[in-house]
């Protein structure tokens, strides 16, 4: 019998199996291309002007692989972006950013090329040195995000003579209410009149992380510049310049993350130990050896739990009974059939309890002291009739 053949799957499902570090939003791709802004693109998509591999799709969250999949808009097939590095030398003044509301200058105004590229981290805009443009998203979040640790390296001139203990308490770390902030290495490199000089060491990248730690040990900086991403160096580039990577310096920033993943894998993880048990209550195996005994605040045995080894008469604990308390059943509490009756209203001196679950009438009441104050006669409000004995006029 032959096999049905096999329903071809449309570019939504096939995109969606993709996975996020090959598969890229379909709006991305067309911005990256030029067709306008990311909302344009998305505007293409759903009035069906986009098709990838000859099938025409509207869904907005639709991932393609860029580099296998076929995509065209208005039938002209799209042309994917070469990927490109730039190792750009920010100036103080110019902020890290592709948007900016107050229009200052920006890392992207600085670079003149036609592809469209974006920052690897940021550099605050008092800061300057090292910043990597480039369109690739994978290196770019590889570089970027602190789990990976690449290193920063940086040359900070503070105010100030620095102390070995300054330097031991940065490596160490200082308390911030987002967490604790600490360098990976620090080291001076030299001084200058009131000034010290120092190479400092990150691997995560908090904002304004080292200005916060030195202001916090009594140092203002006075100049800050990133001169190492990893191992792609500053060098002698001029400031407010950039220039293009080459393929072996790529390589190795990529051979450097998968290294770093790698020795991050073979770690092995701590394994979390479990907090002990709490019980208020101290439990031991009693005399039949399957029942545990609960012991008292004095710490005596009061039995197994069941009812076995109870004192008759007595309460649950084993104590005696008070003295005209009604006698509780053995083993369990009583039930909601089972009708108490009191010696008052029996007459004798203990209680009697009546197991009844076939009455359907509850019990005549037990007449009330002569006492109480609900039974007596009310008094007049003038005082005169009720307390003579005689019935008051209506």
């Amino acid at each position: 019998m032959p096999n049905p053949p096999r329903k071809k799957k449309s570019p939504q499902s096939s995109s969606a199996s993709e996975t996020t570090t090959s598969a890229v939003r379909l709006q991305r791709i067309l911005a990256s291309a030029g067709f306008g802004s990311r909302r344009k693109c998305e505007e293409l998509i759903t009035d069906g002007r986009v098709d990838i591999d000859g099938q025409t799709v509207t869904e907005l969250g639709t991932r393609v692989n860029p580099q296998t999949a076929k995509v065209r808009v208005d039938g002209v097939t799209i042309k994917q972006a070469k990927l490109v590095y730039f190792a750009l030398n920010k100036p103080v003044g110019i902020v890290t950013t592709n948007r900016d509301p107050q229009g200052r200058p920006r890392v992207i105004d600085l670079i003149n090329e036609h592809q469209r590229v974006f920052p690897v981290g940021r550099l605050d805009r008092n800061s300057e040195g090292l910043i990597l443009m480039t369109n690739d998203g994978d290196l770019s979040e590889m570089l970027a995000h602190p789990r990976h640790g690449v290193r920063k390296s940086y040359q900070v001139t503070v105010a100030g003579l620095v102390s070995p203990e300054t330097l031991k308490q940065m490596r160490e770390g200082v308390h911030f209410h987002e967490g604790r902030f600490q360098v990976e290495g620090v080291s001076i490199r030299r001084t200058r009149g009131k000034a010290t000089e120092l190479d400092i060491v990150l691997r995560e990248g908090k904002n304004r992380e080292i200005r916060r730690i030195l202001a916090r040990l009594g140092h203002k900086v006075v100049q800050l510049k990133r001169t190492a991403i990893g191992s792609l160096k500053l060098g002698d580039l001029p400031t407010g310049a950039y220039r293009p990577l080459n393929s072996r310096e790529v390589k190795k920033l990529r051979d450097e993350i998968a290294a770093m993943q790698a020795t991050e894998a073979a770690e092995p993880k701590p394994a979390r130990k479990s907090a002990p048990r709490k019980s208020s209550v101290s439990r031991s195996a009693g005399p039949s050896g399957n029942s545990p005994t609960r012991k008292t605040v004095a710490g005596k045995p009061t039995g197994p739990r069941g009812g076995s080894g109870k004192s008759s008469g007595g309460s649950k604990s084993g104590t005696p009974a008070r003295k005209g308390s009604p006698a509780k059943p053995a083993g369990r509490r009583p039930a909601a059939s089972d009708i108490i009756i009191s010696s008052e209203a029996t007459g004798s001196g203990s209680g009697t309890v009546i197991g009844a679950p076939e009455l359907a009438a509850p019990p005549a009441k037990a007449k009330r002291p002569a006492g109480n104050r609900r039974t007596a006669k009310k008094r007049s409000p003038r005082g005169g009739a009720a307390s003579r004995g005689k019935r008051p006029r209506r």
